[in-house]
């Protein structure tokens, strides 16, 4: 709170048009808002009778009361020029009937119908107030300039100025009317400053709700974090195997291999040339197995050398023949968890591509647009991936939620399938 009421602005006449902008359309809307929340709140209250069209007619209104809020936020975030927020929504639940329930149990959404109601009295007396204030400051002030335009009997009319005893000349009306209205024009911006700031500082209490936006943070990081120890323990397991499948086989061979090229070196060196031979093939293929299993966990060239270069050995290996769309913002190095995320997604897509898709070519783009890297896989195969539990695209999902990352994946079983990746770039990051 101490935040939101340091950053809010200073009356001052650079403030006014603002303020002015705010509160004048302010007493049509609250008026459209107090209809729409009483009218829509008891008739579902009356048909809840017959509880599912109740049930329909709170969540039409509740549905309108945030469309309410939203435009109210977006209001006063240009009078105070910084966004409003967070707003934090429940989400829904459940199936069928039930779910339609769990709209009722969003703390922010009754809030929202409180504020359609509540703010309807305060309008009324603040938009009156401003309208009365602005025509005495406006009206005062230019008084001399119409003032010989309003009817007068001789007889019975006195001016204001003769009803104090200022006199009964015409100087002395208009002398006083003005400074009436040098007085409203002075005290105009201070006066819609409090208007404004009241409205505003009700829409901070009740359309806000940063402490639920935190809790929801948090247990959203819990199940990142969660996510995040799951694809670590799948990787080290799938690694494990790897080496234990392939290279572990090929140096037990090996040994095996040189043990007895060593005993017959001595008696029959010819006899002992094949499985030198032999060995040194098998050294040759380890080694390989090795480099291809050292690619999934921290590929060398990723970390010398950066993502461009990674993603353009890691597309040429592709049986598939793909083609590489690396924006120009990548020449500058990125934080090193969110350039292993990136490779891993691309990686991982195109093990599938090659092994799932039937795909005669892809294409893969890595773009950088503000702070969010966009990255793009795209065949022509057959279509009808899924983020199922157990496949290797949930797998990919949950290397992201650790980065904050989201996954989309577009692949209908006429053919075709697109992986897309958003991954935020932290603002405070610096390249490694």
């Amino acid at each position: 709170m101490n935040t939101q009421i340091t950053d809010r602005p200073r009356a001052g006449w650079r403030q006014v048009p603002r303020d002015l902008a705010y509160l004048l359309p302010g007493l049509p809307i609250a008026i459209a808002s107090f209809t729409i929340m009483v009218t829509g709140f008891f008739l579902g209250l009356g048909l809840f009778v017959l509880a599912f069209l109740g049930l329909i007619v709170w969540i039409a209104m509740f549905g309108a009361a945030r469309g309410f809020a939203v435009a109210e936020r977006a209001r006063v975030a240009l009078m105070e020029d910084r966004p409003v927020g967070p707003a934090y929504h429940r989400p829904a639940s459940g199936k069928g009937l039930a779910r339609l329930f769990s709209f009722l149990r969003d703390p922010l959404a009754w809030r929202e119908w409180g504020f359609g109601i509540l703010i309807l009295p305060i309008r009324c007396f603040t938009w009156s107030m401003t309208i009365a204030w602005t025509a005495a400051a406006l009206g005062g002030t230019t008084y001399a300039l119409w003032e010989w335009s309003l009817p007068r009997d001789n007889e019975e009319s006195d001016t204001l100025a003769e009803l104090i005893g200022l006199g009964d000349g015409r100087l002395a009306d208009v002398a006083l009317n003005t400074a009436i209205g040098l007085v409203f024009l002075a005290t105009l911006p201070y006066l819609l400053r409090a208007f404004a700031l009241t409205e505003s500082s009700l829409v901070w209490a009740m359309l806000t709700n940063e402490n639920a936006a935190l809790r929801a943070r948090a247990d959203e990081l819990s199940r990142s974090r969660t996510a995040v120890v799951q694809a670590e323990a799948d990787t080290l397991r799938r690694v494990e195997r790897d080496i234990h499948d392939g290279p572990q086989q090929r140096l037990v061979r090996l040994t095996m291999d040189l043990e007895s090229a060593q005993r017959r070196f001595d008696d029959d060196p010819e006899a002992a040339r094949p499985l030198l031979e032999g060995a040194v093939t098998q050294t040759k293929e380890a080694l390989a197995e090795l480099r291809a299993v050292s690619r999934g966990i921290a590929p060398p060239i990723l970390t010398d050398r950066g993502l461009p270069a990674a993603l353009a050995a890691a597309t040429a290996r592709c049986p598939v023949p793909t083609t590489l769309d690396v924006g120009p913002d990548l020449a500058e190095r990125l934080p090193s968890a969110i350039e292993n995320a990136a490779y891993f997604v691309v990686t991982e897509s195109l093990t599938n591509v090659a092994k799932h898709s039937q795909a005669a070519r892809c294409a893969v783009s890595v773009v950088r647009v503000d702070d969010v890297l966009h990255v793009q896989i795209a065949d022509d195969g057959r279509g009808g991936a899924h983020l199922g539990k157990g496949h290797g695209l949930a797998g990919l999902a949950d290397r992201l939620a650790g980065v904050d990352g989201r996954l989309d994946i577009v692949s209908p079983p006429a053919g075709g399938t697109t992986v897309s990746a958003e991954l935020p770039i932290p603002a405070a990051s610096t390249a490694r």
